[in-house]
């Protein structure tokens, strides 16, 4: 996944930051009682670790007056401000509440995973529906350029092979107009997946007449229809399986990757990388329990295993911080991409893939 977004985090303020994870899952009481119970604790938590009262109120002041409740969220404040709030699907893995020099960032990436940026067109005779998925805000846009004469009738008659051609013709040109709008918005957002569906006919029409680049990433879908009343989640449960097969199958390509060509392995040589600037993706097991410890200065690129290396390089108060967060800021803050991977797969538990 790409850490543009979480960038801003870094550049705008210098912490400590309170970060906080907390459940609202429903067991009888209402919500608004649920999250007091709930914020009570956590708020407590981040009092004995020395948070200052207006930050912690600033949390305060967004969680309690909601009346619709998610069933969870991560909330991240610094200097009297919340400066992010995210709902989650599904209650947080386990509650949290910290203040440390750099928000606590890795349970909000692990539980969102990668975001695939794709396309999901359902195509018939008439056109598509082309819905934009994981770039920018999703967007769905309607393709149709002719209406008529789109049926088939059968009825016969020296005119019908003429009628008939005219119709085919139609869906020709239909989707052609849909295959030029996919590799626009492939362009456009970079999608790595474009999932087909609907008319079986219309489907291999449109396959057919997409560009190079929109083609090498087009996967046929079975189920899919525009019809009124049609069900999607059929089309959904497709849609969502390609996008796992194609995480699994780039997952495995880094890791086989890892080792055959530029890079570190084990988090001295991952550190050593991310300092210099050299790290393209980020390898890193999702480990909650870990506590490892690095130490930091307020650059971005600024972490070593030994805070004696920071004060040499000028760093004048190193701060020691967890090894996750620190390296997610290093990534976010160089452009490198964070990729999610099984330890044992991985057979360490971070690593990175080089740019040289």
């Amino acid at each position: 996944m790409k850490l543009d977004a979480i960038r801003p985090l870094y550049e705008k303020h210098s912490g400590p930051f309170a970060s906080v994870y907390i459940s609202a899952e429903r067991t009888g009481e209402d919500s608004a009682t649920q999250i007091a119970l709930h914020w009570r604790r956590l708020r407590e938590r981040l009092e004995r670790a020395g948070a200052d009262a207006r930050t912690v109120e600033a949390i305060g002041i967004r969680l309690i007056p909601r009346e619709e409740a998610a069933p969870g969220r991560a909330m991240f404040a610094v200097d009297g401000e919340t400066v992010h709030d995210e709902a989650f699907p599904h209650p947080p893995r386990r509650e949290i509440a910290r203040w440390s020099p750099l928000p606590h960032l890795m349970p909000l990436l692990a539980q969102r995973g990668e975001t695939v940026p794709h396309l999901r067109v359902i195509a018939d005779h008439t056109g598509a529906d082309v819905i934009t998925v994981g770039a920018d805000v999703p967007r769905q846009r309607t393709v149709q350029v002719e209406e008529w004469p789109m049926q088939k009738t059968g009825v016969g008659g020296w005119s019908q092979r003429r009628y008939e051609r005219g119709v085919e013709e139609t869906w020709e040109r239909n989707a052609v107009a849909v295959a030029e709008a996919v590799d626009r918005e492939v362009r456009r957002t970079g999608a790595e997946l474009v999932v087909v569906a609907g008319d079986p006919r219309s489907r291999a029409l449109v396959r057919d007449h997409l560009g190079a680049a929109s083609a090498d990433r087009a996967v046929m879908a079975e189920h899919g229809s525009r019809g009124a009343g049609a069900a999607a989640a059929p089309f959904e449960a497709d849609a969502e399986a390609a996008v796992d097969s194609w995480l699994e199958r780039r997952r495995t390509e880094l890791i086989e990757r890892c080792g055959a060509g530029p890079s570190a392995v084990g988090l001295p040589e991952t550190v050593r990388a991310l300092r210099l600037n050299r790290v393209d993706t980020l390898l890193i097991a999702d480990d909650p329990s870990s506590d490892v410890m690095l130490w930091i200065g307020p650059g971005g690129d600024q972490l070593s295993m030994d805070g004696r290396e920071l004060v040499e390089w000028g760093v004048a108060e190193p701060r020691q911080e967890r090894a996750d967060a620190a390296m997610v800021r290093a990534a976010a803050m160089t452009g490198a991409e964070l990729w999610f991977v099984d330890r044992d797969r991985l057979g360490t538990g971070v690593a990175a893939l080089l740019r040289y």
